[in-house]
C-alpha cells in the first residue's frame, strides 16, 4: 500500500507537469516483499526490493520505477540511473507505541519492554541509549507491523520511518520522534527516487523536473559516505545531513551490533555554486547513481567528496574493524 501511495504521488506530480501524457501504473512484487520470515539483514541480497523492477525496466515493460531511496544500492546495475530525487519527507525515525503505552516515551517504558525493529542501525543506536529495553526483529509492510503491535502483546512499541507513516496518513500514531541525538537515520531515508534507463534521454529529461536540489545534494553526500564504507543493510551505518547558507553538513556514524562500539564524526563543505551550462560530454555524469543536470555539477561533486572524505576519516579511525565484526556477527 505504501509503495502504491508513493508511486501515485509521483505520477500525480508528473501529470500536472505533463497533462498530455498518459501514465499507466504496473504493480509488482519483489523478493523483499515475498520473504517475510527472515530479517532483511540476513537475506544478504543487495537489490532486495529493486531487482524485479529493474528487470522490467530493462525489458522496456516499464519506463520508470519509483523507490524509497533508502532501498536503492549505492551502485546501480549498468544502464540504469536515478533520474529524480524528490523533496524529502521528514527523515527521522518514529516510535509507535502499543495502545496501552500511549503517551509514554522510550525512556518511560518499564524495564525489559520489547521494541520491534527490522533495522540493525536503529537497534544498535537504541540499545546503547536504552540498555534497559529489549530489541526484537519485526518484518512485514507497515500495515502488518502495526497490526502485530496492536493486536498482540509481543511488543511495547515499534520503530518505523516517520516518512512512511506520514505518507500512509498515520501521523497520529507517532508517539515519539527520535532526534538525530537519539538515532541518526538511514542513508536516503524519507526521499523518493525515480529510476530510469540511463540512455533514455526523453524520459530522463521528463522526470528531472521532479528533482529537489537540496535533497539531491544531501542524498549524494549520504550515498557517497555509505558507498565508501561499503555499508549495506547488513551493517549499522547512519547519517544526518543539513544544508544551510550554502554549507552542507554531514554527520556519519558506524556501530557495532550492540551499539557498544561506535565512531561518529561531522564534516561540512560549501555547495554554493552557480548552475553552469554543462551540455556536451558531461551529459551522462552520475554521482552515486544519481543523474541531476538541473543541480550545479560542482555542488554535486562537492557533496560526493564530502561523503567520501567523512567515510575515509572514520575508516582511518577503525571503522573497517567495527563494520567487519558487525558483518560477521550478523552472518553468524
Amino acid at each position: 500500500q505504501l509503495a502504491r501511495i508513493q508511486t501515485d504521488s509521483i505520477v500525480e506530480m508528473l501529470r500536472e507537469l505533463y497533462p498530455d501524457l498518459r501514465f499507466e501504473i504496473v504493480a509488482m512484487s519483489t523478493t523483499g516483499d515475498k520473504i517475510l520470515d527472515t530479517a532483511l539483514s540476513k537475506i544478504g541480497e543487495k537489490s532486495l526490493f529493486t531487482k524485479e523492477l529493474e528487470n522490467a525496466l530493462e525489458r522496456n515493460e516499464v519506463d520508470l520505477v519509483v523507490h524509497s531511496l533508502k532501498d536503492l544500492p549505492t551502485s546501480l546495475p549498468p544502464g540504469f540511473t536515478i533520474g529524480a530525487v524528490c523533496k524529502r519527507e521528514n527523515p527521522l525515525d518514529a516510535v509507535v507505541f502499543h495502545p496501552k503505552n500511549c503517551g509514554k516515551t522510550l525512556s518511560l517504558l518499564p524495564e525489559k519492554s520489547v521494541i520491534g525493529t527490522s533495522s540493525l542501525r536503529r537497534a544498535a543506536q537504541l540499545k546503547k541509549k536504552f540498555p534497559q529495553l529489549e530489541f526484537r526483529d519485526i518484518r512485514g509492510n507497515l500495515n502488518t507491523r502495526l497490526k502485530k503491535l496492536d493486536e498482540k502483546e509481543d511488543f511495547s512499541a515499534i520503530i518505523l520511518a516517520a516518512a512512511g507513516l506520514k505518507r500512509m496518513g498515520w501521523e497520529n500514531r507517532i508517539g515519539q520522534l527520535l532526534s538525530p541525538e537519539d538515532c541518526l537515520y538511514a542513508v536516503g531515508q524519507g526521499a523518493l527516487a525515480v529510476e530510469v534507463r540511463a540512455k533514455d534521454r526523453e524520459i530522463l529529461d521528463m522526470v528531472s523536473a521532479l528533482h529537489d536540489a537540496d535533497t539531491v545534494l544531501r542524498c549524494i553526500a549520504e550515498r557517497a559516505f555509505m558507498k565508501r564504507l561499503e555499508g549495506g543493510c547488513s551493517v549499522p551505518v547512519a547519517v544526518n545531513t543539513t544544508l544551510k547558507d550554502g554549507q552542507l553538513y554531514l554527520t556519519g556514524a558506524v556501530y557495532s551490533l550492540d551499539g557498544s562500539d561506535s565512531l561518529k564524526e561531522t564534516m561540512q563543505t560549501n555547495v554554493n555554486y552557480p548552475q553552469q551550462n554543462e551540455d556536451g560530454p558531461n551529459d551522462d555524469v552520475q554521482h552515486v547513481g544519481i543523474t541531476a543536470k538541473s543541480v550545479p555539477g560542482q555542488a554535486q561533486e562537492a557533496a560526493e567528496n564530502l561523503g567520501v572524505d567523512l567515510a575515509s576519516l572514520l575508516l582511518s579511525k577503525g571503522a573497517k574493524h567495527i563494520l567487519s565484526v558487525a558483518r560477521q556477527l550478523n552472518d553468524a
